[in-house]
C-alpha cells in the first residue's frame, strides 16, 4: 500500500504540471523553463540527500548511469519538450487527458520489453483508454472532422508524445529496480532524483541558451514565477521521490494503472484554475481513459491475488509432504 501511495502522489501532483506550463508557455522558451525549474529542484534536492548521493555515485555501475541517462532523457528533457510545444496549440484541460494514454502506452511496452503477462482485462483497458483519446480528438463527434485545425491536432499530438516519453521513463526505472534487486541494495529515491534532475539539467542548457534566457527571464511577472518554483521543487523533486519511493515497490502496469492521475488532476485544475470550459466530449473522452485505469489496476490486482495464492498453496503442499 506504501507503493501504492507513492505513486499516486507522484502522478497527482505531475498532473499539476500541464496547470504551471500554461503560465508559462506564452512568456519563455521551452528549454528555459525547463532548465529553470530544474535548477530550483536541485536546489532543494542536494542539502536534503548529499550525503546519499555521494554514496550512490561510488557504487553505480556503467548500465545503472545508462538506465539513468534514459530516464532523464525520456521522464523529464522529451517529456516537457513535448508537452510545453504542445500546449501552444492545444487547451490545458485536453493536454492533462491526452496523457492518459500513458497507462496504455505503458502496459504495452511492459508486455514487450519487460515480459510482463497481459490478459483480457488488460486489453479491454488499453482499448478504452484508445477510445478515450479518439473521442477527445472528436474524431467520433458528426460533422467535427471538417472544423478541426491542424494546429489543434499537432498540439495533441505531441502531447500524446510527452505521454509515450513518460511511458518510457516508467519502463526504464522498472529496468533499474530489477537491476538493483539482483546484485545489490536499492538505491535512495533522493539520489535518483537528484542524478536524474542534474542530467536533465544538462540537456537543457545549450538550447535554452538560444532562447535569450536572461532577458526573458526578467520580463516575466511573478505569477510565472511562481508558477517556476512549483515546477521545480514540487513537480520534479517532490513528485520524482515520490515516483522512486513507489515504483520499487510496484510492478509497471500497477504504475500505468495511478499514472491516470495524471489526466484527471489536470482536467480538473484546468477547469477550476484556468476556468477553461469542457465539453462532454472531452468529460466522456476522460472518463474512458479513467476506466481504462481501473482496468488496468484491477487486473493487477487479481494477477498478484493469484500469485501469493499460488505460493500458498505450493507452500501448503510442501508442508504436506515434509509431515507425510
Amino acid at each position: 500500500m506504501k507503493g501504492v501511495f507513492y505513486l499516486f502522489c507522484a502522478f497527482s501532483l505531475a498532473g499539476t504540471s500541464v496547470i504551471a506550463a500554461r503560465f508559462l508557455d506564452d512568456n519563455l522558451g521551452v528549454f528555459t523553463i525547463t532548465a529553470v525549474s530544474l535548477f530550483f529542484a536541485l536546489l532543494c534536492l542536494l542539502p536534503l540527500g548529499l550525503r546519499e548521493l555521494v554514496k550512490t555515485v561510488r557504487r553505480l555501475s556503467l548500465r545503472d548511469w545508462i538506465l539513468l541517462s534514459f530516464q532523464a532523457l525520456f521522464g523529464v528533457f522529451l517529456f516537457r519538450m513535448f508537452l510545453l510545444y504542445g500546449l501552444v496549440h492545444t487547451s490545458a484541460g485536453e493536454a492533462g487527458i491526452i496523457t492518459g494514454a500513458t497507462p496504455a502506452v505503458t502496459v504495452l511496452l511492459a508486455m514487450f520489453l519487460l515480459k510482463e503477462t497481459v490478459n483480457r482485462t488488460a486489453l479491454l483497458g488499453i482499448g478504452s483508454t484508445v477510445a478515450g483519446i479518439l473521442l477527445i480528438q472528436k474524431l467520433f463527434a458528426p460533422g467535427s472532422i471538417s472544423t478541426f485545425s491542424i494546429h489543434h491536432l499537432a498540439g495533441n499530438v505531441l502531447v500524446l508524445c510527452a505521454a509515450v516519453s513518460e511511458s518510457l521513463f516508467n519502463i526504464f526505472s522498472r529496468f533499474a529496480v530489477k537491476t538493483e534487486a539482483s546484485h545489490r541494495e536499492p538505491l535512495h529515491p533522493i539520489a535518483q532524483t537528484t542524478l536524474v534532475t542534474a542530467m536533465a539539467l544538462t540537456l537543457c542548457l545549450i538550447p535554452a541558451f538560444f532562447e535569450h534566457p536572461v532577458s526573458s527571464l526578467f520580463a516575466i511577472g511573478w505569477k510565472q514565477w511562481l508558477a517556476l518554483v512549483w515546477y521545480g521543487p514540487f513537480v520534479t523533486a517532490l513528485a520524482f521521490i515520490f515516483w522512486y519511493a513507489g515504483i520499487k515497490r510496484c510492478d509497471a502496469q500497477t504504475a500505468a494503472a495511478l499514472s491516470g492521475m495524471m489526466p484527471f488532476s489536470a482536467l480538473f485544475l484546468s477547469v477550476i484554475v484556468l476556468g477553461e470550459r469542457a465539453g462532454w466530449q472531452q468529460w466522456s473522452g476522460g472518463l474512458l481513459v479513467i476506466l481504462g485505469m481501473i482496468l488496468i489496476g484491477a487486473n493487477q490486482q487479481s494477477e498478484t491475488d493469484r500469485t501469493e495464492s499460488l505460493s500458498f498453496d505450493a507452500g501448503d503442499s510442501h508442508t504436506s509432504l515434509q509431515t507425510k
